[in-house]
């Protein structure tokens, strides 16, 4: 239903006791101490502040239980830092660690060319709505007209829905071909047919299923019909409308909603 492509990306974090001993910014410090011997020239070189740098030596230092970088007696060159043998095995585990990580990433990436879809879905299937309808989709026509549009969305199975809403509505949802949207449908909107009555309907929308199941109430009955592909579609009917029908589980049924009864909507971003 999409062809957005969607990349996953990771970073690996160590902690010690819930606390935040580091992740690549500090292990890339780390590296860099045991390569210029400096914490001035090192925190240059990963492009943090000298001050910056030392507040997370410390706190690594502190966190770790022992030293990981230590200070070099003063002499001809100085003095200078270096990183102890732990400090040095952190680093060297930290790199394979995270290398294993990154293949890791790069092989479930490989695997998400459908991640944009499922992620509409999960966002769309945690929506609450009061209508008892509710479907997902591709736009696959727009006809703009002077004051309504009609859009066609392509859903489950291959169906099609019909909606008619204004120019303005079009516009402030972002809808065009090719478009992701859902379609909702009250259960009230919906006149259940079973091709028994005859005659030619003007409603827009007549999705033609089999009853899978009908429950019976005191005044109104639901009716949920199965589509064609999977798609379930609910309507309430009277209990008279119900049993003047002889609607039943099995039973080919029709569901007929005028294109105005449709709403559509977006995901939000």
């Amino acid at each position: 239903m999409s062809d957005r492509q969607i990349a996953l990306e990771g970073k690996v974090w160590m902690t010690l006791d819930g606390e935040h001993l580091g992740g690549p910014d500090r292990v890339a410090l780390l590296a860099s101490i045991a390569a210029h011997g400096s914490i001035t020239q090192a925190a240059k070189a990963v492009k943090m502040s000298y001050k910056g740098a030392w507040d997370a030596i410390d706190a690594m230092n502190n966190l770790a239980g022992e030293p990981l970088v230590e200070r070099l007696a003063g002499g001809k060159g100085g003095g200078g830092t270096r990183l102890t043998a732990r400090g040095e095995q952190l680093v060297q585990n930290f790199r394979q660690i995270e290398a294993a990580h990154r293949r890791f990433i790069e092989d479930l990436s490989r695997q998400s060319h459908a991640l944009a879809d499922d992620f509409l879905l999960l966002k769309n299937l945690n929506m609450k709505t009061s209508a008892r309808n509710q479907f997902s989709g591709t736009v696959k026509t727009l006809k703009r007209g002077a004051v309504n549009d009609e859009v066609t969305l392509d859903i489950v199975g291959g169906q099609e829905i019909v909606a008619i809403i204004t120019h303005e509505s079009t516009e402030s949802l972002g809808l065009k071909e090719g478009a992701q949207a859902f379609a909702l449908i009250k259960a009230s909107s919906i006149i259940v047919a079973t091709g028994d009555e005859g005659g030619r309907l003007s409603a827009r929308n007549q999705l033609a299923g089999v009853i899978d199941r009908v429950q019976a109430g005191a005044v109104n009955s639901e009716v949920s019909i199965a589509l064609p592909g999977g798609g379930v579609l609910a309507a309430t009917v009277t209990r008279e409308s119900e049993q003047t029908l002889g609607l039943a589980p099995g039973k080919a049924a029709t569901a007929i909603f005028k294109a105005s009864s449709v709403i559509l909507g977006v995901s939000s971003s």
